[in-house]
């Protein structure tokens, strides 16, 4: 049996490199980190062949003095801790005492660095921790650090080094997370002699972002301010309809650190809970300042993940910062039309081209506009917009809606409508109004319906904006709010025919446990015939679906959430209930019944999506369209 020994000095700070230094992302994270603590206000990262072969960082930081140097590259030698109490109040990115050591240890290190205020700077060079020069020298302010032939006395982590592109994309990933969450620090990555990206370091975070995501990245945020018991976010997370196909783009930034927080990543996404499409991830850059004491930094190697002291408080404030950011301004869509500056003067009259021209649509639209309402008349109408920079051209039947005039007959008493069939509605899957039009209260926005575009998009007028509603989405939407909020016992509508379905124990037992959130939804039930349950009241609007079918998926849907009704399987069954239930593309309404709808989707800030996530509502300003008609510049 071997002997118990003290492993040698080289080969201890090899093992100790490796849980610091997997690559060269790694050593980039921990000397960029070195330079923001160093008062760095502009910092450049260069690297060849992914890094493996050289990188170098340069700041214009405080820089270092000629005898320090040499202690910088000892284990754990730092200027930011001295006392145990230090690790309670940790707000710089480095503290251990162990990059510089680490890279030494696996790289060849050529160091230049010159405080303001000295003559000389320092040139300094390690070989695998090997002092090979130590000298005074003419450098410029700040500190210049070169790193060459990574791992080049530690073969085995060398092998397991990825393709140059991937090591330099992970290297990308460092710098772009790291000039996000440092927006006052300007930021310059050049790869292979070619420059990716540069921030401006003007202390906006909007411009770090649109400096590393680009404009229609930026374009696609909305800002996030919340403030509530010590704890404050801030940033910008994206609106629903521009949720990405993955989580590469969640970045969460605790006390300017980049972190992995499941914590976060569930608050966040919650936030979106029937917002996003099937397979659609929310993106952020959010801020997340703390007191130093309620987060703990130091619990991995790099300190990538962090614990806090009272999770729940995270978590709820990072939901109602995204949450409230969503509701005020991230849920209405704006059609974007081409910028009139791109339009030429005197349009071509090649109406064969690909792409029809705005003002050529407008016009024909405008004409249209001009026919009599007893005309009735079905247009070929050219429909153009442009979303994300791609133009999409459609050609499509649209009927003309004209507004009844005021002595147009209109049913004395609207008690709202719901879904019967493909030509008729009944009361009251709206809520109940008085017998006349009501009056609209001082907090409501007013909404004044126009017609119905293509027999599926409400049109309307409100302040200086045209709104185009989906009349299906919209009322999916509502009916699914209703049963989730359980606000449906008016709507309840009693059955004469005895109409038994057959459950199991287990199903039968979840649905008498909820008879209560039944109620609440609209529906009662008989259970005195175990197993079967007679359905004796269903809500209004639900009443042409196949119970037979829903009520057994409703029973699996609690056995699901047996600990916890409210989780998301509840939401996939009323999804369908709604769905099924709802208005459809092509059915037709009369313009009283489009008001009524219009007035409740344009005041309820959450009826902007379907359950499923699609948008329920555009708008284009006046302004906009004025300016496509050149009436504005």
């Amino acid at each position: 049996m071997s002997q118990i020994k003290v492993l040698s000095k080289d080969i201890s700070e090899l093992i100790a490199a490796g849980e610091v230094i997997e690559r060269p992302a790694s050593v980039i994270k921990e000397l960029i980190e070195n330079s923001i603590d160093a008062g760095a206000e502009h910092i450049t990262v260069e690297i060849k062949k992914g890094g493996t072969v050289f990188m170098r960082i340069t700041d214009d930081g405080c820089g270092m003095e000629y005898e320090d140097v040499p202690t910088a590259f000892l284990r754990h030698a730092t200027s930011k801790i001295s006392a145990k109490d230090d690790l309670d109040n940790i707000m710089t990115l480095g503290f251990r005492g162990e990059a510089l050591a680490s890279v030494s240890a696996v790289a060849k290190v050529d160091v230049m660095t010159k405080r303001k205020f000295d003559e000389f700077g320092t040139h300094y060079v390690t070989e695998g921790s090997i002092e090979k020069l130590y000298e005074k020298s003419g450098c410029p302010d700040g500190t210049t650090i070169i790193i060459r032939d990574l791992f080049f006395n530690v073969p085995v982590r060398r092998n397991f080094m990825k393709k140059d592109v991937t090591e330099g994309n992970a290297v990308s990933k460092i710098v772009q997370k790291t000039a996000l969450s440092h927006p006052e620090v300007s930021f310059k990555f050049i790869r292979d002699g070619k420059l990716e990206f540069n921030s401006s370091g003007d202390g906006n975070i909007y411009s770090a972002i649109y400096a590393v995501y680009g404009k229609d990245f930026a374009n696609d945020m909305v800002a996030v301010k919340y403030s509530s018991d010590g704890i404050e976010i801030g940033g910008f997370v994206i609106k629903p309809l521009y949720a990405k196909s993955n989580r590469t783009f969640q970045n969460f930034f605790v006390n300017g650190r980049y972190v992995k927080s499941l914590i976060c990543q569930v608050a966040l996404e919650s936030a979106y809970n029937n917002l996003l499409m099937t397979g659609k991830f929310p993106a952020c850059i959010l801020t997340i300042s703390v007191k130093p004491s309620t987060v703990d930094v130091n619990i991995h190697p790099s300190k990538a993940e962090v614990r806090f002291s009272d999770e729940k408080k995270i978590s709820d404030s990072v939901y109602f910062a995204v949450k409230n950011a969503l509701l005020d301004t991230g849920l209405t869509y704006e059609f974007k039309l081409k910028n009139t500056d791109e339009i030429p003067a005197e349009p071509e009259k090649n109406f064969g081209s690909i792409f029809t021209k705005p003002e050529d649509i407008e016009k024909a639209e405008q004409k249209l506009s001009e026919q009599p309402a007893e005309s009735n008349n079905i247009s070929k109408i050219p429909f153009r917009y442009e979303e994300n920079n791609i133009d999409v051209k459609r050609t499509v039947n649209k009927d003309v809606f004209i507004e009844p005039e005021e002595d147009t007959d209109i049913p004395e008493k609207l008690e709202g409508f719901s879904y019967i069939n493909s030509t008729s509605f009944e009361h009251s899957e709206i809520p109940p109004v008085q017998e006349k039009l009501p009056e609209f209260k001082e907090t409501e926005k007013k909404i004044h319906v126009i017609g119905e575009a293509f027999k599926n998009y409400i049109m309307a007028e409100a302040d200086d904006n045209i709104i185009m509603i989906d009349k299906h989405a919209a009322h999916e939407r509502v009916i699914f709010e209703r049963l989730k909020n359980q606000n449906c016992r008016q709507y309840m509508q009693m059955i004469l025919s005895e109409n038994k379905i057959l459950l199991s124990d287990e199903e039968f037992s979840e649905m008498e446990t909820n008879s209560e959130r039944l109620g609440n939804m609209g529906f009662l039930f008989d259970y005195s015939q175990k197993p079967y349950i007679i359905l004796k009241g269903v809500p209004d609007f639900l009443k042409e679906l196949d119970m037979e079918e829903i009520i057994p998926e409703i029973a699996e849907n609690f056995i699901q959430c047996r600990h916890n009704p409210e989780a998301h399987a509840i939401d996939d069954i009323l999804h369908t209930m709604a769905c099924k239930s709802a208005i459809k593309a092509n059915d037709t309404n009369d313009i009283s019944e489009l008001q009524k709808l219009a007035e409740i989707v344009y005041n309820d800030e959450n009826i902007r999506h379907c359950p499923h996530g699609r948008p329920v509502m555009f708008t284009m300003t006046k302004n906009n369209i004025e300016r496509q008609f050149r009436r504005k510049l």
